[in-house]
């Protein structure tokens, strides 16, 4: 079992939606059973709300849901639960790194590291702007999320 966590700020646009999108690829792939994907915030101003209604109307349009979604705050013991914890933007990835225990530093990444057709190194945050921004994001994260599988799909060939 692998476990991959999603870090974004509020934990109600980017992070969601990429646990979402992951969670419905992994699901349409079979491979399902074998990761555990999450997301968190590394703030607490949404806990326990739903994700953002133009995140959620945007991912159902493209086949993902993510209603049953609850944010939540980063909590330490998270470093050590996730095999990978993957920020949004280089801002949560710095928050990651001065909150990170040393021995699980090696689990930080940017998200977009593992997108195959952009070279975007952030996913930028929707909730200020209009449809569009969302629209972009889920091409950006359905991408990355595409990459992230496919090197999961390998380790778990190799690790079976």
């Amino acid at each position: 079992m692998r476990r991959v966590l999603f870090v974004c700020t509020g934990n109600i646009c980017r992070s969601p939606t990429a646990e979402g999108v992951l969670r419905g690829l992994l699901s349409r792939t079979g491979l399902h059973t074998a990761v555990q994907v999450d997301s968190a915030g590394t703030h607490d101003y949404h806990v326990g709300e739903p994700p953002d209604e133009r995140a959620q109307t945007h991912a159902r349009r493209r086949g993902y849901e993510l209603s049953e979604l609850r944010a939540r705050q980063l909590e330490s013991a998270d470093f050590a639960r996730f095999d990978l914890l993957l920020a949004m933007d280089r801002g949560h990835l710095g928050i990651l790194q001065r909150q990170c225990p040393g021995e699980h530093r090696h689990k930080l990444r940017l998200f977009m590291d593992f997108a195959t057709a952009s070279d975007v190194p952030e996913v930028p945050d929707p909730y200020y702007g209009g449809p569009e921004g969302f629209e972009q994001v889920l091409d950006m994260i359905e991408d990355a999320a595409r990459g992230l599988m496919a090197q999961l799909n390998d380790h778990l060939r190799v690790s079976t």
